[in-house]
């Protein structure tokens, strides 16, 4: 009797062997190329194991990209937000990396505004805001807010003012075509008009988005305040009642004609040679007199071309085919390569 309830509670006591789970393959996205004015025109292309989707469940995974205007028609992993130090991008106390690569300062004047893009089909104007603390011989500026326009539709983005800086309350002001937008809160909250000439969406609960225009742009924007950390550092001497929360922007464009203008616009064009050259510390590019317009919306500056019934012809345009520019910081600054 005694062995046999020995026997049994030895049985039940077995260790179960059970095999290990397969590990879950992430599924790569097909996608197509819907651009008619790329070589890629419908060639369907798969996500990289890297980053397989699109839309990515967590805000902070880089998403999978297919960049039509690449040589090799291919799907690349990139963050969803503004890479500061990436090609198109405009951050900080102005600081822009043009379309050569090459990085320069466009400090501007507080309270007016100027444009970074203007071609025929497509103008992008900027709000600076700042200030001028006492001894300065120019005002501390950032941009505070971006004007699109496209077609006979325009587009306002804008940091709203604020005390105090709180990463869970959105600061992002919208417009389209003079019509407040609200789009909800949340990461890839989205928006299109009817007509699908833009889309706008979140890239994280709040204070993010990517624009895109089809054909036109693609916008990525972040908002942020000036911390108290670099208002030390640069001696901004931010006031105790204003952030100066500003934006975080990087743009990339497909098929911007040879005579684009702007601030960022001609660092685009094919003979534009860049008077910021490499290796400077602070290459400071001037322009004031030529980009500076009456009003976020307007496109009477010096150089403005914007003419949306004027349509570009073969001569007048080129397909961009800078791809995804490599960008690494020196000791020199930043270069990029393609």
């Amino acid at each position: 009797m005694l062995v046999s309830m020995v026997t049994d509670a030895a049985s039940s006591n077995k260790v179960k062997r059970v095999k290990p789970r397969k590990p879950i393959k992430a599924v790569q996205q097909l996608l197509t190329c819907k651009s008619r004015k790329s070589k890629c025109f419908m060639k369907r292309v798969k996500c990289p194991i890297e980053c397989p989707s699109v839309k990515p469940k967590n805000p902070k995974e880089k998403a999978c990209f297919l960049d039509c205007y690449s040589p090799k028609c291919e799907a690349v992993c990139k963050s969803r937000k503004p890479n500061c130090n990436g090609p198109g991008a405009a951050c900080y106390d102005p600081r822009f990396i043009g379309g050569d690569g090459i990085v320069f300062y466009f400090h501007g004047k507080s309270n007016e505004h100027f444009t970074l893009i203007s071609d025929s089909d497509l103008q992008i104007n900027a709000r600076f805001i700042g200030l001028r603390p006492k001894g300065r011989t120019r005002d501390y500026t950032w941009i505070q807010a971006l004007g699109l326009m496209y077609g006979h539709h325009n587009f306002t983005l804008e940091a709203t003012r604020t005390k105090e800086w709180d990463d869970n309350v959105d600061h992002l002001k919208l417009l389209h075509d003079g019509m407040e937008l609200v789009i909800p809160e949340g990461h890839s909250s989205e928006w299109s008009p009817t007509e699908g000439d833009i889309q706008v969406e979140r890239t994280s609960t709040t204070n993010s988005m990517t624009i895109t225009i089809p054909d036109l742009a693609e916008i990525s924007v972040n908002v942020i305040p000036v911390s108290e950390e670099d208002s030390i550092i640069h001696n901004y001497q931010i006031p105790s009642n204003d952030c100066f929360a500003h934006l975080e922007v990087q743009f990339r464009f497909f098929g911007l004609s040879s005579n684009v203008e702007g601030i960022l616009g001609r660092t685009y064009r094919p003979d534009f040679e860049n008077p910021a050259k490499p290796g400077v510390a602070m290459p400071v590019v001037g322009g004031d007199d030529k980009y500076k317009t009456s009003s976020l919306l307007a496109t009477d500056c010096a150089q403005c071309m914007f003419s949306p019934d004027n349509i570009k012809d073969e001569h007048g345009s080129r397909m961009m085919e800078y791809g995804i520019l490599d960008c690494k910081g020196g000791e020199n600054g930043i270069t990029c390569k393609k």
